[in-house]
């Protein structure tokens, strides 16, 4: 069902519209969660550490179709906004075309280059195979990533955040099952884990799709709409693209310092796998609650509704601290529990490594969790230079800390102490931008 944004007190709409996406992630994450969780307590930890060390890679790959996903999302929310349906409709066409041509490089690159690409991030050679295969296989569901991504995304801009999360719920649950039917009864190994992966993110995918095109068939047009558009085509990259290298460079970010965290064995290595996955479900959380902003922002600019934007967003902050608050406490006190979860017999070096990782991220998520607020309304009021100047202030700080920090006495500890730097500085420019207020000349809902 297809919800206005643009009417009803912003915080009730607001937070009805996310808590169905907080929902999504979860059940989302039981994807990786799930991966991890089987590889380290059925196969063992170099299976983890393997499916960890691969992760970092498919990070770039989601980015790019989380690129997809808010580009999209952000232009038909503003079309949705304006009820302008023929420029909605050729959005969407016009945003599968591209994203398809780009999905088939990646899969490419993907099934190509990944020993190399694992190479590079020096990967060692007790991982390499198991690590690559798992790589490979997660090449071939590209397309569905890609393709599920755009109909969430359009599902969101369309007000409907509860059409996505059941088709999740289902896939994400089956492929807990799958997942132990492979790995314990079929005794597939990591590419058990892979599989079932593949399979269930399938399902997912051609369900989403289907709801999505037959919701934009019951839309009525006076026209025929366009099948592609370069005006729209220029607006979906407007948005698209920065969205796409800020994950891409998180991503290679990440896989640098992946390959820091290589050098210092198997065992951190595999803490930092379990660590990180925890960490991920946060963040992923923040980040799609506030793709809910941009949307909430897109929607009501489109309306020409401005003064509704800066009322959402103390909303999704109220919404991200509730959340915040809870994750901290469980992770602050509850990490070395949740660590050994994910890894059958571990070594002291590796849930250490966890549970350190976790004491240090988990009182900054209030601080990363206010960036990713301020991001969204940035991204729905299309302001992504603004966006990319925190974002990027955000990588680079972490980065180059980590590298430095990991050669002082502080050993792998150093490491996790570059995230809370690098978000508490980008945070100050992310809010600052955003309380600007949106650019007048950005709300507009015109289209072809």
């Amino acid at each position: 069902m297809n919800r206005d944004l643009t009417v009803g007190k912003p915080e009730g709409v607001l937070w009805r519209f996310c808590l169905p996406l907080f929902g999504s992630v979860i059940f989302q994450q039981l994807y990786n969660i799930a991966d991890s969780l089987v590889a380290g307590k059925l196969i063992g930890e170099n299976a983890l550490a393997a499916v960890g060390n691969s992760y970092e890679i498919t990070l770039i790959f989601i980015a790019f179709a989380f690129g997809c996903n808010i580009g999209c999302s952000v232009v038909v929310s503003t079309f949705f906004g304006a009820g302008n349906y023929r420029s909605l409709k050729t959005t969407v066409s016009t945003t599968m075309l591209t994203s398809g041509a780009v999905c088939l490089a990646l899969m490419l690159a993907g099934l190509l280059g990944g020993e190399a690409l694992l190479r590079l991030i020096r990967t060692p050679e007790e991982l390499m195979a198991d690590s690559l295969l798992y790589l490979r296989i997660y090449a071939l569901g590209l397309p569905f990533v890609f393709f599920y991504n755009i109909s969430t995304g359009i599902f969101s801009a369309l007000g409907d955040s509860k059409t996505p999360f059941w088709f999740l719920a289902v896939s994400s649950t089956a492929n807990v099952a799958v997942d132990v039917l492979f790995v314990a009864v079929f005794k597939m190994g990591v590419a058990g884990v892979a599989w079932a992966t593949f399979l269930c993110q399938g399902v997912s995918c051609v369900l989403a799709l289907t709801a999505v095109l037959l919701r934009l068939k019951k839309m009525e047009t006076t026209e025929r709409p366009k099948l592609f558009d370069r005006l729209i085509l220029g607006q979906f990259l407007k948005v698209a693209v920065p969205s796409v290298l800020q994950q891409s460079f998180i991503s290679v970010g990440n896989i640098v310092i992946q390959r820091v965290i290589n050098g210092f064995g198997s065992g951190v290595i595999a803490g930092y796998a379990a660590g990180v996955k925890l960490n991920n479900l946060v963040i992923t959380s923040f980040t799609t609650l506030c793709n809910g902003i941009s949307n909430f922002t897109a929607q009501n600019l489109g309306a020409g509704k401005q003064s509704r934007v800066r009322e959402g967003f103390r909303a999704g902050l109220k919404l991200v601290w509730a959340l915040s608050l809870v994750f901290a406490v469980l992770y602050f006190f509850l990490g070395e529990p949740l660590v050994r979860f994910f890894i059958d017999e571990p070594t002291e070096t590796a849930v250490r490594t966890g549970v350190i990782y976790l004491k240090i991220l988990a009182p900054f998520y209030f601080v990363v969790s206010a960036k990713l607020a301020a991001d969204g309304v940035l991204r729905g009021a299309k302001r992504m230079n603004l966006f990319m100047i925190a974002t990027f202030t955000d990588l680079i700080l972490r980065v180059v800390l980590a590298i430095l920090l990991s050669k002082t006495g502080l050993g792998s500890t150093g490491i996790w102490c570059a995230w809370p730097i690098g978000w508490s500085i980008a945070t100050i420019l992310s809010l600052r931008f955003c309380l600007r207020g949106p650019a007048k000349n950005e709300s507009s809902g015109k289209g072809n």
